[in-house]
């Protein structure tokens, strides 16, 4: 198995290319070309190693939950020319993140233990459990940060000081992203997971706001299997879990310090650690589509999305 984690494209009209984390944007005046790449981060990091088919499991899940939410607010997506690549609409990103939390894990309940009952201007009950359900979905913001840079917690209230929205784009911000979650609860509990928490980017394009990015991915997502939930909540037990939480856990568990130098050590990715990421990227795929993952050939990946993408513009 082989990794895509650089790209060099040259497609027609193309103007510029932004490298993020995970995704290579190419610019083609009023439309982007997004290429998922095999690249994966935890913490804010870029690993030293690729994901064999990620990039493929990211892009299909976002592109085919676009496709299932397109009722609910504009979207920037046009088409997938390549199982790896989507190319659509661009919009002006908000230069913030929306996270809606169903339950209370991962960094979240890491601050509760630390005796944090306030998040983003949200507070939080006493007395919660690790995994337990909110009375209600909460939404925590984050800024959106540069690589390199932690995304920082921010509140409804300093982003509308910071002008970084206006009141009235921010109440269709949350408006949107609470839909959104709501359909993404009800896909997965089809499949018999739950959708524990997951993020949302949005832009606007004359004047509207469009949902841009990914949606429902395990990069942006976590998943818990509802079957046996409850008993393990009952019993205090870790959840068996579909998202990237497994590999921050693993880092954690290898010496990697969350606030540690930027410069720190990534703990070895030995090709069995890469292979049982690959093999979880793809349950969760097979998970919440319902489908069986079909891997898309692996000589020269290159070659193939150039072919693709060209014949699609």
């Amino acid at each position: 198995m082989s990794a895509l984690t650089q790209t060099d494209f040259h497609f027609p009209g193309q103007q510029s290319v932004y490298h993020g984390k995970v995704r290579d944007v190419y610019h083609l005046g009023d439309r982007l070309v997004m290429v998922a790449t095999d690249r994966i981060s935890a913490f804010d990091v870029i690993l030293p190693e690729g994901i064999p088919f990620k990039g493929q499991v990211l892009n299909q899940i976002a592109s085919k939950f676009l496709d299932a939410t397109a009722d609910i607010c504009p979207n920037w997506k046009q088409s997938s020319p390549d199982p790896m690549v989507t190319v659509g609409l661009l919009c002006e990103g908000f230069p913030v993140e929306m996270i809606v939390r169903g339950y209370l894990c991962g960094s979240a309940w890491r601050a509760y233990q630390k005796g944090v009952r306030q998040i983003c201007g949200v507070t939080l009950p006493e007395g919660m459990k690790e995994n337990q359900a909110f009375p209600e979905p909460i939404i925590t913001p984050t800024t959106k940060a540069e690589i390199g840079a932690h995304d920082e917690d921010i509140s409804k209230e300093e982003i509308l000081q910071r002008g970084l929205a206006t009141p009235e784009e921010y109440a269709l911000l949350e408006k949107y992203a609470l839909a959104l979650f709501r359909r993404g609860t009800e896909i997965a509990a089809k499949r018999g997971l739950i959708l524990v928490d997951t993020k949302y980017e949005f832009g606007k394009r004359n004047g509207e706001i469009y949902l841009m990015d990914e949606i429902h991915t395990p990069d942006s997502s976590r998943y818990f299997y509802a079957e046996g939930y409850e008993e393990r909540l009952k019993n205090g037990e870790p959840q068996k879990q579909l998202s990237k939480e497994f590999v921050r856990e693993w880092l954690l568990a290898n010496g990697f310090q969350v606030h540690g130098a930027a410069d720190q050590p990534i703990p070895e990715m030995t090709p069995e650690v890469v292979k049982s990421i690959s093999d979880r990227y793809i349950e969760l795929y097979e998970h919440i589509t319902g489908e069986t993952f079909v891997p898309a050939p692996s000589e020269d990946v290159e070659g193939r999305i150039e072919r693709n993408v060209c014949a699609a513009l």
